[in-house]
């Protein structure tokens, strides 16, 4: 596993705490906030302290080990139900991204299978939330080497949003498929989506670029057709918070919107995300939730307000991008292409070792 954070750390277990770095702040302030209670992590994930689907999954990850460790309950089942309690209060957070859900269920998984006293269900919850950690970095960065072969040299690729470790704890999934072209000495060249109404694009993945040298520009998200058609792109790559069975996606708002340039052009769209960002029970996209946040991001920056006062605002968070538009979906254990329907479950067939139905 490599160092996948350079200078700057995006979360840590310290002393039965947990760090994160408040991505609020940044750039302008790189801020590191001690989290000992699992609520507040809750509060810290709905209000993005930490935001991204994977980073979200590992923050969750710890806020049940922290619910685990500070509880007083001194019998098994006991904890369990608190523990029940806690995944309720985590899971209401953020409802779009199914990483959050999948590890807080991993965490009950595993004490679920812990037939001991409260002690050995504290131990297991933390080392089950260490390993989620390692296996999303790990994730990442072969999800990086999978996508090698789909970038040429020199590439000029347009990014949405942010998917570099600020987003998935480690390295990165879209933004990791261009760290591992940058490492591999490929020189692509990121134009770089603001993404707002967060400015998710402009205020971080700017930032991490620049912290790991790779060359890049900045362009509102209008601007991408005329990149496009003016410059030349060779692909776009974006991440993913949840994967339906049939390849629909949802990420951050303004993905559809880029997916449809794309199309328009003929530049390949290509999905980034670990297995566990696929929810293969739901369908298609129209059954995946989709947060509406507060008019505030809309009609102000900081204090200041854009708009005359009482405007109405529709602020989704994400879109959902049909997958007749997706050119392949990117995971650790390979490459899906269309029909996702059966590519996809042929991945998760092979990660859990079992034989894919003919």
């Amino acid at each position: 596993m490599s160092d996948n954070q350079g200078a700057y750390r995006i979360l840590t277990w310290r002393d039965g705490a947990l760090e994160m770095i408040d991505q609020r702040l940044l750039p302008g302030e790189v801020r590191y906030v001690t989290y000992t209670e699992y609520r507040a992590v809750a509060e810290a994930i709905r209000t993005m302290v930490v935001r991204g689907a994977p980073a979200i999954g590992v923050a969750a990850a710890y806020g049940m080990a922290l619910a685990a460790l500070h509880s007083s309950a001194t019998n098994a089942d006991t904890l369990r139900r608190e523990l029940a309690d806690a995944a309720g209060v985590l899971r209401a957070s953020r409802p779009t991204a199914v990483n959050l859900f999948w590890a807080i269920d991993r965490i009950l998984d595993r004490v679920g299978q812990t037939d001991a006293d409260a002690e050995a269900i504290r131990a297991a919850a933390l080392d089950e939330a260490r390993a989620i950690e390692t296996d999303n970095a790990r994730t990442c960065e072969q999800i990086g080497r999978n996508a090698l072969s789909l970038v040429p040299d020199h590439a000029r690729i347009i990014h949405h949003c942010n998917t570099g470790a600020l987003a998935t704890a480690h390295y990165g999934t879209a933004l990791g498929v261009v760290r591992a072209a940058h490492e591999a000495g490929k020189g692509p060249h990121v134009f770089v989506d603001e993404t707002r109404p967060r400015l998710q694009g402009a205020r971080l993945t700017t930032w991490e670029l620049g912290q790991l040298g790779i060359p890049h520009t900045l362009i509102v998200d209008g601007a991408s057709g005329h990149i496009m058609r003016t410059l030349g792109v060779d692909l776009c790559v974006v991440g993913c918070d949840r994967v339906a069975a049939n390849g629909d996606t949802a990420n951050k708002i303004g993905t559809y919107n880029l997916a449809l340039i794309a199309r328009a052009h003929g530049v390949p769209f290509y999905v980034a995300g670990p297995l566990s960002t696929l929810d293969l029970a739901l369908p298609n996209g129209d059954a995946i939730p989709i947060e509406e946040r507060d008019p505030d991001e809309v009609t102000h920056i900081g204090m200041e307000s854009l708009t005359p006062a009482g405007v109405g605002v529709a602020n989704p968070a994400f879109d959902v991008t049909p997958a007749h538009l997706i050119t392949a979906i990117i995971t650790e254990v390979g490459i899906a292409y269309p029909p996702y329907e059966e590519s996809l479950a042929r991945l998760m067939s092979e990660a859990k070792g079992q034989p894919t139905a003919k």
